[in-house]
């Protein structure tokens, strides 16, 4: 009798065993879970989607170093899973200088800094938290907006711009303006003036009115042989 009350009870405990829960339902599969306020990259992109590039006025010349303390404090202010991006502009240009061509870097819109970031709430409100870690961004003297609220470029000003910065071919940086009176140094019309009457860039030269035998004549010079009067 005192063997058939072991074996029941014996049985009992067995039964009350809790069985082992398996790891999140083995994972999908065999795949790992994901670690506690680990982000899916279809999160990341959806905060992205939702991301605008902002404007913000900073001292110029010093562009590329408020750039570096922006990104600074987006991370140690922890709000780097809303602002993305955070570009100076700049162009290849080529400079005409004592005759010769150089590629030199130019910014495109000294003392601006552009940021992608998400600055609204979803109910539209504005992200304080945000705002408050770049306005207060050492160098930074505001955002470009209307009134106190920062606003967006659309997106058409972003594509007219990201095609400045990402163009292949550098731009020619001219110095002279129709209308200007201008002294040609070399080739057939050398030392003559004239009046600089239309401008290509794209071929590096200008269209100059001289004075020809009395008469008022265009010719195309190259823009190196040229120099203000």
């Amino acid at each position: 009798m005192s063997e058939e009350r072991e074996e029941r009870q014996e049985q009992e405990l067995h039964e009350e065993e809790p069985r082992a829960s398996a790891p999140e339902e083995e994972a999908a599969d065999g795949e790992e879970p994901q670690a506690e306020g680990e982000e899916t990259s279809s999160e990341e992109e959806e905060r992205r989607a939702r991301a605008k590039w902002y404007v913000v006025h900073c001292y110029s010349g010093m562009e590329t170093k408020v750039k570096r303390n922006i990104e600074a404090r987006v991370e140690s202010m922890g709000v780097s899973d809303r602002v993305f991006d955070v570009i100076v502009p700049m162009e290849e240009t080529i400079e005409l200088r004592d005759g010769v061509r150089r590629r030199v870097p130019r910014r495109v819109f000294p003392g601006y800094i552009m940021i992608n970031m998400i600055l609204e709430k979803e109910d539209g409100t504005l992200d304080e938290e945000v705002w408050h870690v770049i306005r207060h961004t050492p160098g930074v003297t505001g955002f470009v907006g209307i009134g106190n609220r920062p606003t967006p470029l659309s997106d058409e000003e972003v594509e007219a711009i990201m095609r400045r910065i990402e163009a292949e071919e550098p731009q020619l940086q001219v110095d002279f303006r129709i209308g200007e009176r201008v002294r040609i140094t070399s080739g057939p019309f050398a030392d003559f003036t004239g009046t600089v009457v239309d401008l290509y860039p794209d071929k590096g030269k200008a269209r100059v009115a001289v004075s020809f035998f009395n008469r008022e004549t265009p010719v195309e010079v190259d823009f190196l042989q040229l120099e203000k009067v």
